[in-house]
């Protein structure tokens, strides 16, 4: 299983980044995906997370300016971030946490390679 990640670069402070993330390999139902992110010296956190259902769930920080969204069809999650703040700047790394073809039974977690995101004030 592969998840490719796209989109971040540089913004200014109250500008809009949207970041993609697509899975691919052996899957055989992605129950949740999303996206956490990283400055150095800091535990990864969490951003933003939506189910298979659409239940979604955000951290503090970012609710009423990030959105979450998936697509079930293609395996697709993306983030659109807007009204971005120099404390955003981060790595960000996309998640899905899925079971397999292979195996059903196990619910396995997976990594993007993060996508750096750098906020100016």
């Amino acid at each position: 299983v592969q998840l490719q990640a796209s989109g971040g670069g540089l913004v200014q402070a109250g500008g809009s980044l949207r970041l993609s993330c697509g899975a691919s390999g052996d899957i055989f139902r992605i129950n949740v995906m999303g996206w956490y992110r990283q400055v150095p010296g800091k535990q990864r956190e969490l951003v933003a997370i939506i189910t298979s259902g659409g239940s979604t769930s955000y951290a503090d920080s970012v609710k009423g300016r990030f959105t979450v969204s998936r697509d079930n069809t293609n395996d697709t999650v993306n983030l659109q971030m807007n009204s971005l703040k120099p404390e955003d700047t981060a790595v960000y790394y996309c998640n899905a946490r899925l079971t397999r073809i292979t195996d059903k039974t196990y619910e396995f977690n997976y990594w993007g390679q993060g996508t750096l995101v750098t906020v100016s004030s």
